[in-house]
């Protein structure tokens, strides 16, 4: 079934090089012996194929009919197939049945009484213009038909009965096909009954219509002949029907066996394949929420085509079977899944709780789930299973429902519940602020082959812009044991690193770009041999951006290491972190040479930025300097000012890290003494928001140092 065509509502039709999918072969087959047999014991009968809506029907008729015209020989059947949604009434129906009959019959002089004889009967029971509309007559022959009706015999009875002594002399059975006439409006359903009753009885001529029996059963209790009454439609329908061919049942078997069928259609044709952990959670979705669902061939042809249809640029950017899960939801449920983007953030866990939802009981949640779907329309049997589909899709809802799943798992594997993912599923594509996997992939390729491509190039500009979800891709594919070129993405955030425009994220705002880059760079950095840590932090920090982050990523790194559960006294300081140190220093100082000679007050925050992170590569060496600084030409209250945020509420301005900072970086004794003079005076008021702040920092140290000395302040 790799050749599938999912993309109309044809029926399934056997062939010669495939199986029969739906197990209708044999059964067409019977159809074709009853034929046979009813034709043997009357001139004319009508026989009914019943079965619901999206069973097969349209499938049998269509076996039954290529079957049929497959076996023509001089003695077989002859087909003729009417669609009666064209035609709104009697007349127009009736030339419509005379006019099929007539083209099903062979074009050649055997036949040319009887295609006369049936043309003569339909043109001598319709009007003039019905007779003018189906057989194109122009002004003349309009003329000559006017004077033939005048002239001739025009008794419908005569003309009748000519076409049936030209019928039964052509020995020929004719079979009409009509299908769906559960669809027709009451009115209409009438009139198709009318003509196959009555002016159709022709000897020879045999009816095979096809219905689903509880919608016509509706359908023909509108009608005012029948009235609101099933027993009465029922007899009815005896009066009609000779013959009554219910659809053998879809069984379970033959259900799974198209689902599979058609499943393998859709992903040969999208070159994929199944894990076999993606084979079990689909297995899993199936027996568990989609098969009760997927019990016709029109409702596995209907779900299969929308995937089909729907996967496109999709294939290998999302996990296939979340895929096949969203699109189940969008074709059976709709509004379920409009749902599913009006509450976005709440199913990828990015949401900040509302305080009602905070405390939420896991029942509570699922219960709040269940009123949203009731709204949306979900019937109320179908509703643990929606629920159970959601739950395989989004971590919140799976935990609430009592399984373990995590939000990183659903992102490895490319699937909706990560806000990394989510749109894809949503828009059917990549969006343009989302970078394809296939991109994704080759541009790391190219960092770790050292030529950068195209590919390359808009990671690093993604890198920049986009901070937070790239990174966090890298850590994916970190934690999924994909090989990273883990040097050359460490030398790309040294470069990016002051220059990233991403806006913050997370609760308040407090996961900002900078933040996401520190993390990665410190993960990447314990991926690389400790030998060879120290010459990567050192090529990034030969910029004053990449300055800062080697320096915070040593540090990060380095704190790890020792506060391990291992370390229960101070160990030694491994020789690597000595010489990163080193090399970092060296190359902070490098950048600090223009703040040597220059004003506090024309230091720039990167310059200050560059001093602070100093304090954790040599803490000795940024001492000597800012010392050497202040005795040269720097105040320690002007620096105090410039280093030190003038807002940092709700926190103290000074706190003990802020403190333990500045005695790595002046020492505070000799800070002390430096300002002795100035914390000794009494506090003045400010004449200035400049002023202000120093005042604040000479008071946040008088309380310190009055703190540790037991001084009143």
């Amino acid at each position: 079934m790799a050749d599938a065509h999912f993309f109309n509502d044809e029926p399934f039709l056997d062939h010669e090089e495939g199986p029969d999918l739906l197990g209708h072969g044999q059964y067409a087959q019977h159809v074709i012996s009853l034929l046979d047999r009813v034709r043997a014991q009357t001139e004319t009968g009508v026989l009914a194929l019943i079965g619901s809506w999206g069973s097969g029907k349209s499938s049998v008729l269509g076996k039954v009919t290529r079957r049929l015209r497959e076996s023509e020989n001089g003695e077989g059947w002859l087909v003729a197939e009417l669609n009666p949604w064209l035609y709104s009434d009697l007349e127009s129906l009736t030339l419509a049945l005379f006019s099929e009959i007539r083209e099903a019959l062979p074009n050649d002089e055997r036949w040319s009484e009887a295609r006369q004889k049936i043309g003569g009967f339909g043109q001598a029971i319709s009007p003039l213009g019905k007779v003018t509309a189906l057989f194109g007559l122009d002004s003349e022959g309009l003329l000559q038909e006017v004077s033939n009706r005048i002239s001739g015999d025009t008794s419908a009875s005569a003309a009748k009965r000519k076409a049936e002594e030209a019928l039964r002399k052509a020995g020929r059975p004719v079979l009409v096909v009509m299908d769906d006439l559960d669809r027709l409006t009451p009115e209409e359903l009438l009139v198709v009954f009318k003509l196959v009753r009555l002016v159709g009885h022709l000897p020879g001529v045999y009816y095979l219509i096809s219905f689903d029996e509880r919608t016509l059963l509706d359908v023909l209790q509108r009608s005012e002949l029948v009235g609101n009454s099933e027993p009465r439609a029922r007899e009815f329908l005896e009066k009609i029907i000779q013959v009554r061919l219910d659809l053998p049942a879809f069984r379970e078997r033959d259900a799974d066996l198209l689902v599979e069928r058609s499943l393998a259609a859709v992903l040969a044709s999208h070159s994929l394949t199944l894990t076999p952990g993606e084979q079990q959670r689909l297995s899993e979705a199936y027996y568990r929420h989609l098969q009760a669902r997927l019990r016709t061939p029109r409702a596995i042809k209907r779900f299969f085509g929308q995937a089909d249809a729907t996967l496109g640029q999709l294939a290998g950017n999302v996990d296939i079977v979340d895929f096949l899960l969203v699109t189940f939801l969008r074709t059976s449920e709709p509004r379920a899944y409009q749902l599913l983007w009006q509450h976005r953030a709440e199913l990828t866990g990015t949401s900040i709780d509302l305080p009602s939802h905070r405390d939420e009981r896991p029942e509570q949640q699922i219960g709040r789930w269940r009123t949203r779907l009731q709204e949306a329309g979900v019937a109320e049997q179908y509703l643990d299973d929606v629920i159970g589909l959601l739950g395989m899709l989004f971590a919140p809802l799976r935990q609430a429902l009592g399984y373990g799943a995590t939000t990183q798992a659903i992102a490895l594997r490319r699937g909706i519940g990560s806000i990394d993912y989510f749109d894809r599923y949503m828009v059917f594509g990549i969006p343009d602020d989302d970078l394809p996997e296939h991109t994704f992939d080759t541009a790391l390729q190219q960092l770790a082959d050292g030529a950068l491509g195209a590919e390359a190039g808009e990671l690093l500009l993604r890198l920049r812009d986009d901070t937070q979800r790239i990174t966090r891709r890298i850590q994916y594919k970190r934690a999924a044991g994909t090989p990273l070129p883990v040097a050359a993405l460490l030398e790309a955030a040294a470069q990016q690193y002051g220059h990233l425009t991403a806006t913050p994220q997370g609760v308040f705002g407090l996961f900002t770009a900078d933040r996401a880059m520190d993390f990665l760079a410190r993960d990447l950095l314990t991926d690389l041999a400790e030998p060879d840590r120290p010459a990567i932090l050192k090529t990034m920090a030969e910029t004053s951006d990449g300055a800062v982050l080697s320096a915070r990523t040593l540090q990060r790194v380095a704190r790890a290491d020792s506060d391990g559960p291992d370390h229960t006294q101070a160990a030694p300081t491994p020789d690597w972190i000595s010489e990163a140190r080193s090399l970092i220093s060296h190359e902070i100082a490098r950048h600090l040479t223009p703040a040597a000679s220059q004003p506090i007050h024309e230091l720039t925050e990167l310059e200050i930025t560059l001093i602070w992170a100093w304090r954790h590569t040599g803490p000795e060496d940024v001492r000597t300097w800012i010392n050497q600084r202040l005795d040269e030409q720097w105040t320690p209250l002007d620096l105090l000012a410039a280093i030190l945020p003038s807002d940092r509420a709700p926190f103290p301005l000074i706190d003990n890290d802020t403190l333990q900072s500045l005695d790595a970086l002046i020492g505070l004794e000799g800070l002390y003494s430096r300002l002795g003079p100035l914390l000794d005076a009494p506090t003045a008021a400010p004449d200035s928001s400049q002023d202000e702040h120093r005042q604040r920092i000479l008071q946040a140290l008088r309380e310190h140092r009055a703190r540790n000395t037991g001084q009143a302040t």
